[in-house]
Formats: C-alpha cells, structure tokens, sequence
C-alpha cells in the first residue's frame, strides 16, 4: 500500500513539475512550503500567499503575472482549507482557472498524515524509507 502511494505522489509531483515549467505559478502559503517544494526539485513561479500579505496583495500580485491558469497549493488544515476556498472564488470572478487538482489529490494521498505542504518533503522520504526505495 505505502508503495502504490508512494508512485501516486511522485507522478503527481512530476507533472506539477511539468506544469510549472509551462509557466503555471504555484501559490503556496508559507516560505517552508517553498522550500519544501525546491527540495522535492520543484522550481518555478512559486506566489507566496501569506508572511503579512493581505488577500488583496495575493490576488494583486497574481494578476500581475497576465496568466490564464494559476495551481493553488495551500495547507490541509482549516485556515488553508480557507484560502483555497476564497482564492477559488476570486480567481473565478477574475476569469483566471484555479488549478486545485494537484491540492485534491495531495490531500486525498496525505492529507490524514501532514497538515501541510511543507511536510511533504519529509513525508515522501519516510515513505521512501518505508517501501526500501
């Protein structure tokens, strides 16, 4: 079981790679998240949503950057849970798509054993450890 999860989170990772390649910015919520993602080697367009800025200064600065399509990669707790909520609906009236299903899919795969996507990094080497890959 942990093998087939682990294979489902890293083909998930490699395509949220592709994506971000594409140019897709990836908004996450704190700089650990950030790190945890180029950790996992994912570089890229990464927005951060929180240290301070309102609402308004994320939806600002994603505007800015003239894409159709932007990924939100948020927390599993409540507040994040929230943020996606709020940033869905905005980005909707926008008109720019909301990326959630790399988050959907996260949060199907860990959402019971990490809370964020800061500890995806240390999780998936668990898992590694586990499966004696």
């Amino acid at each position: 079981k942990a093998e087939k999860k682990l294979e489902r989170i890293l083909k998930l990772l490699e395509k949220l790679t592709t994506e971000s390649t594409k140019g897709i910015p990836i908004i996450v919520e704190g700089q650990n998240d950030i790190n945890a993602l180029h950790k996992l080697g994912l570089e890229g367009d990464i927005i951060l949503a929180s240290s301070g800025k309102s609402f308004l200064d994320v939806l600002g600065e994603i505007e800015e950057r003239r894409k159709r399509e932007v990924i939100l990669l948020m927390d599993f707790d409540r507040h994040g849970k929230e943020w996606t909520h709020r940033l869905t609906h905005r980005l909707e009236e926008m008109r720019i798509t909301p990326n959630l299903h790399f988050w959907k899919e996260l949060l199907s795969l860990v959402g019971h054993d990490i809370k964020d996507i800061e500890g995806l990094a240390t999780y998936l080497e668990t898992l590694k450890k586990k499966v004696g890959a």
